[in-house]
Protein backbone atom coordinates (compact mmCIF):
# COMPACT_ATOMS: atom_id res chain seq x y z
CA UNK A 1 0.00 0.00 0.00
CA UNK A 2 1.53 3.38 -0.85
CA UNK A 3 2.15 5.86 1.55
CA UNK A 4 0.58 9.07 1.99
CA UNK A 5 2.12 11.92 0.13
CA UNK A 6 3.87 14.95 2.58
CA UNK A 7 4.71 17.33 -0.16
CA UNK A 8 1.67 19.17 -1.72
CA UNK A 9 3.90 21.26 -3.65
CA UNK A 10 3.35 19.21 -6.86
CA UNK A 11 -0.33 19.80 -6.67
CA UNK A 12 0.01 22.95 -5.11
CA UNK A 13 2.08 23.97 -8.73
CA UNK A 14 -0.70 21.79 -10.73
CA UNK A 15 -3.72 24.12 -9.13
CA UNK A 16 -1.92 27.37 -10.66
CA UNK A 17 -1.42 25.26 -14.12
CA UNK A 18 -4.90 24.75 -14.49
CA UNK A 19 -5.96 28.45 -13.02
CA UNK A 20 -3.30 29.77 -15.80
CA UNK A 21 -4.78 27.76 -18.77
CA UNK A 22 -8.36 28.84 -17.63
CA UNK A 23 -7.21 32.42 -17.72
CA UNK A 24 -5.53 31.60 -21.73
CA UNK A 25 -8.98 30.57 -22.78
CA UNK A 26 -10.87 33.70 -20.98
CA UNK A 27 -8.61 35.95 -22.37
CA UNK A 28 -8.71 34.04 -25.83
CA UNK A 29 -12.75 34.00 -25.72
CA UNK A 30 -12.95 37.67 -24.50
CA UNK A 31 -11.20 38.43 -28.24
CA UNK A 32 -13.89 36.74 -30.41
CA UNK A 33 -17.34 38.43 -30.45
CA UNK A 34 -18.80 35.21 -31.64
CA UNK A 35 -18.89 31.42 -30.11
CA UNK A 36 -15.12 29.57 -30.79
CA UNK A 37 -14.47 26.27 -31.78
CA UNK A 38 -12.43 23.64 -29.21
CA UNK A 39 -9.93 23.77 -32.02
CA UNK A 40 -9.51 27.30 -32.26
CA UNK A 41 -9.41 27.28 -28.67
CA UNK A 42 -6.24 24.74 -28.44
CA UNK A 43 -4.42 26.33 -31.21
CA UNK A 44 -5.08 30.07 -29.80
CA UNK A 45 -4.16 28.93 -26.57
CA UNK A 46 -1.27 26.32 -27.12
CA UNK A 47 -3.15 24.05 -25.22
CA UNK A 48 -3.59 20.22 -25.93
CA UNK A 49 -7.49 19.71 -27.33
CA UNK A 50 -8.62 16.92 -24.65
CA UNK A 51 -7.17 19.82 -22.22
CA UNK A 52 -8.42 22.77 -23.01
CA UNK A 53 -11.63 20.79 -23.02
CA UNK A 54 -11.79 19.28 -19.76
CA UNK A 55 -11.21 22.87 -18.56
CA UNK A 56 -13.55 24.31 -20.74
CA UNK A 57 -16.41 21.95 -19.34
CA UNK A 58 -15.66 22.72 -15.24
CA UNK A 59 -15.90 26.53 -16.62
CA UNK A 60 -19.38 25.65 -17.83
CA UNK A 61 -20.51 24.20 -14.99
CA UNK A 62 -19.78 27.18 -12.86
CA UNK A 63 -20.94 29.81 -15.75
CA UNK A 64 -17.35 31.22 -16.36
CA UNK A 65 -18.01 29.81 -20.07
CA UNK A 66 -21.51 28.91 -21.65
CA UNK A 67 -21.28 26.36 -24.94
CA UNK A 68 -23.09 27.05 -28.42
CA UNK A 69 -24.09 24.63 -30.37
CA UNK A 70 -22.30 23.33 -32.68
CA UNK A 71 -19.62 22.51 -30.69
CA UNK A 72 -18.47 26.04 -29.50
CA UNK A 73 -17.59 28.31 -26.71
CA UNK A 74 -18.46 31.63 -25.43
CA UNK A 75 -18.24 33.71 -22.11
CA UNK A 76 -20.69 32.98 -19.74
CA UNK A 77 -22.90 35.12 -17.81
CA UNK A 78 -21.39 34.49 -14.54
CA UNK A 79 -18.87 36.65 -15.99
CA UNK A 80 -21.00 39.41 -15.84
CA UNK A 81 -22.57 38.84 -12.33
CA UNK A 82 -19.22 39.46 -10.74
CA UNK A 83 -18.06 42.43 -13.67
CA UNK A 84 -21.42 44.20 -12.12
CA UNK A 85 -20.41 43.17 -8.48
CA UNK A 86 -16.80 44.96 -9.14
CA UNK A 87 -18.92 48.17 -10.81
CA UNK A 88 -20.86 48.71 -7.96
CA UNK A 89 -17.96 49.30 -5.51
CA UNK A 90 -16.58 51.88 -8.00
CA UNK A 91 -17.50 55.11 -6.57
CA UNK A 92 -18.32 57.95 -9.23
CA UNK A 93 -17.58 60.68 -6.24
CA UNK A 94 -14.49 58.87 -5.50
CA UNK A 95 -13.28 58.73 -9.29
CA UNK A 96 -14.45 61.99 -9.80
CA UNK A 97 -13.38 64.21 -7.04
CA UNK A 98 -9.49 64.25 -7.75
CA UNK A 99 -10.58 65.91 -11.69
CA UNK A 100 -13.26 68.40 -9.28
CA UNK A 101 -10.76 69.51 -7.18
CA UNK A 102 -8.17 70.27 -10.72
CA UNK A 103 -11.19 72.38 -12.09
CA UNK A 104 -11.50 74.27 -8.70
CA UNK A 105 -8.42 75.10 -8.64
CA UNK A 106 -8.60 76.08 -12.29
CA UNK A 107 -11.86 78.48 -11.83
CA UNK A 108 -11.95 79.11 -8.13
CA UNK A 109 -15.62 78.21 -7.74
CA UNK A 110 -17.36 75.75 -6.14
CA UNK A 111 -17.98 72.46 -7.98
CA UNK A 112 -20.60 70.26 -7.24
CA UNK A 113 -21.19 66.21 -8.62
CA UNK A 114 -25.07 65.71 -8.44
CA UNK A 115 -27.22 62.59 -9.09
CA UNK A 116 -30.80 62.21 -9.44
CA UNK A 117 -33.28 60.81 -6.89
CA UNK A 118 -36.86 61.03 -8.25
CA UNK A 119 -37.83 64.84 -9.46
CA UNK A 120 -34.56 65.95 -7.52
CA UNK A 121 -31.26 66.37 -7.82
CA UNK A 122 -28.68 65.25 -4.42
CA UNK A 123 -25.88 66.53 -4.27
CA UNK A 124 -23.04 63.97 -3.71
CA UNK A 125 -19.79 65.44 -3.47
CA UNK A 126 -18.43 68.94 -3.30
CA UNK A 127 -15.64 71.46 -3.30
CA UNK A 128 -16.07 74.71 -1.67
CA UNK A 129 -15.05 77.74 -3.30
CA UNK A 130 -13.72 79.70 0.19
CA UNK A 131 -14.65 82.82 -1.06
CA UNK A 132 -18.74 83.13 -2.21
CA UNK A 133 -20.27 85.64 -0.23
CA UNK A 134 -23.98 83.81 -1.66
CA UNK A 135 -25.02 80.74 0.47
CA UNK A 136 -24.29 78.38 -1.93
CA UNK A 137 -27.52 75.79 -1.87
CA UNK A 138 -25.23 72.99 -3.04
CA UNK A 139 -24.15 71.70 0.42
CA UNK A 140 -23.56 67.72 -0.01
CA UNK A 141 -26.99 65.75 0.75
CA UNK A 142 -29.08 69.04 0.00
CA UNK A 143 -31.66 68.70 -2.79
CA UNK A 144 -33.47 70.84 -5.49
CA UNK A 145 -35.93 69.61 -8.20
CA UNK A 146 -34.93 69.21 -11.47
CA UNK A 147 -36.19 72.57 -13.31
CA UNK A 148 -34.38 74.56 -11.37
CA UNK A 149 -31.24 73.20 -11.41
CA UNK A 150 -28.60 72.89 -14.25
CA UNK A 151 -27.76 69.13 -13.30
CA UNK A 152 -32.16 68.79 -13.55
CA UNK A 153 -31.89 70.23 -16.59
CA UNK A 154 -29.57 67.61 -18.07
CA UNK A 155 -31.67 64.29 -16.84
CA UNK A 156 -34.96 66.04 -17.83
CA UNK A 157 -32.85 66.23 -21.32
CA UNK A 158 -32.33 62.73 -21.17
CA UNK A 159 -35.42 61.89 -20.55
CA UNK A 160 -37.19 63.15 -23.97
CA UNK A 161 -40.00 64.99 -24.30
CA UNK A 162 -42.86 63.19 -23.35
CA UNK A 163 -41.14 62.18 -19.78
CA UNK A 164 -40.44 66.02 -19.67
CA UNK A 165 -44.29 66.98 -19.70
CA UNK A 166 -45.09 64.31 -17.27
CA UNK A 167 -42.81 65.71 -14.91
CA UNK A 168 -44.46 69.62 -15.73
CA UNK A 169 -47.82 67.97 -14.84
CA UNK A 170 -46.74 65.90 -11.32
CA UNK A 171 -44.70 68.49 -10.44
CA UNK A 172 -46.30 72.21 -11.11
CA UNK A 173 -43.36 73.43 -11.77
CA UNK A 174 -42.65 75.64 -8.62
CA UNK A 175 -40.99 78.85 -8.39
CA UNK A 176 -38.10 79.59 -6.49
CA UNK A 177 -36.45 83.12 -8.01
CA UNK A 178 -38.16 85.57 -10.58
CA UNK A 179 -35.93 83.61 -13.22
CA UNK A 180 -37.72 80.22 -12.31
CA UNK A 181 -39.20 78.75 -15.56
CA UNK A 182 -42.13 77.66 -14.09
CA UNK A 183 -44.09 76.76 -17.81
CA UNK A 184 -43.37 74.15 -19.90
CA UNK A 185 -42.95 75.97 -22.93
CA UNK A 186 -39.71 77.98 -21.35
CA UNK A 187 -38.27 74.71 -19.76
CA UNK A 188 -39.05 72.49 -23.02
CA UNK A 189 -37.01 74.99 -24.81
CA UNK A 190 -34.08 75.48 -22.29
CA UNK A 191 -34.15 70.93 -22.24
CA UNK A 192 -33.97 71.35 -25.71
CA UNK A 193 -30.90 73.41 -25.46
CA UNK A 194 -29.12 71.02 -23.37
CA UNK A 195 -29.39 68.60 -25.09
CA UNK A 196 -28.16 70.28 -28.75
CA UNK A 197 -24.80 71.66 -26.56
CA UNK A 198 -24.79 68.89 -23.94
CA UNK A 199 -24.53 71.49 -21.59
CA UNK A 200 -27.14 73.55 -18.79
CA UNK A 201 -27.72 76.28 -17.13
CA UNK A 202 -29.34 77.41 -14.11
CA UNK A 203 -29.62 80.87 -14.24
CA UNK A 204 -30.44 82.52 -10.76
CA UNK A 205 -33.41 80.13 -11.08
CA UNK A 206 -32.94 78.40 -7.62
CA UNK A 207 -31.41 81.55 -5.52
CA UNK A 208 -31.10 84.96 -6.89
CA UNK A 209 -27.37 86.12 -7.58
CA UNK A 210 -26.06 82.30 -7.96
CA UNK A 211 -25.49 80.56 -11.92
CA UNK A 212 -24.54 77.32 -12.31
CA UNK A 213 -22.98 74.92 -15.43
CA UNK A 214 -23.44 71.50 -15.78
CA UNK A 215 -22.52 68.77 -18.39
CA UNK A 216 -23.16 64.96 -17.90
CA UNK A 217 -21.54 61.89 -16.79
CA UNK A 218 -22.03 58.64 -18.13
CA UNK A 219 -21.16 55.34 -16.95
CA UNK A 220 -20.17 52.21 -19.39
CA UNK A 221 -23.24 51.67 -20.82
CA UNK A 222 -23.61 54.84 -21.50
CA UNK A 223 -26.53 55.75 -19.37
CA UNK A 224 -26.10 59.46 -17.48
CA UNK A 225 -25.58 58.59 -13.23
CA UNK A 226 -24.62 61.90 -12.63
CA UNK A 227 -24.20 65.96 -13.43
CA UNK A 228 -20.76 67.89 -12.60
CA UNK A 229 -21.10 71.23 -12.08
CA UNK A 230 -19.82 74.57 -11.48
CA UNK A 231 -21.68 77.48 -9.11
CA UNK A 232 -20.51 81.20 -8.73
CA UNK A 233 -22.14 83.99 -7.74
CA UNK A 234 -23.20 85.92 -10.97
CA UNK A 235 -20.94 88.57 -11.30
CA UNK A 236 -17.87 85.69 -11.36
CA UNK A 237 -19.86 83.88 -13.74
CA UNK A 238 -18.49 83.11 -17.20
CA UNK A 239 -20.34 80.97 -19.83
CA UNK A 240 -17.24 80.19 -21.30
CA UNK A 241 -16.36 77.86 -18.90
CA UNK A 242 -19.05 75.50 -20.16
CA UNK A 243 -16.22 73.98 -22.27
CA UNK A 244 -13.80 73.20 -19.42
CA UNK A 245 -16.92 71.78 -17.47
CA UNK A 246 -17.52 69.35 -20.19
CA UNK A 247 -13.79 68.40 -20.93
CA UNK A 248 -13.87 67.61 -16.80
CA UNK A 249 -17.01 65.43 -16.55
CA UNK A 250 -16.31 63.95 -19.74
CA UNK A 251 -12.93 62.85 -17.96
CA UNK A 252 -14.82 61.13 -15.52
CA UNK A 253 -16.89 59.27 -17.52
CA UNK A 254 -13.94 58.10 -19.48
CA UNK A 255 -12.98 57.18 -15.57
CA UNK A 256 -15.75 55.03 -14.94
CA UNK A 257 -15.69 53.20 -17.67
CA UNK A 258 -17.45 55.51 -20.95
CA UNK A 259 -16.10 54.83 -24.01
CA UNK A 260 -17.66 57.76 -26.31
CA UNK A 261 -19.09 56.48 -30.06
CA UNK A 262 -16.81 56.38 -32.72
CA UNK A 263 -16.70 59.97 -34.29
CA UNK A 264 -16.76 61.69 -31.14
Amino acid sequence: MPSPRTDAAPEARSGIQVIERMMKLLDVLSYHPDPVSLKQLALETGLHPSTAHRILAAMTTSGFVERADPGTYRLGIRLLELGNVVKSRISIGQAAMPLMQRLHQQLGESVNLGVRQGDEIVYVERTSSGRSSVRVVHLVGARAPLHVTAVGKLYLAEDGPQKLREYAKRTGLPGYTPSSLTTLAALEREVDRARRHGVAFDNEEIEQGLRCIAAPVRDDSGELVAGLSVSAPAERHSPDWAAIVKQTADAISLAIGYTPPAGH
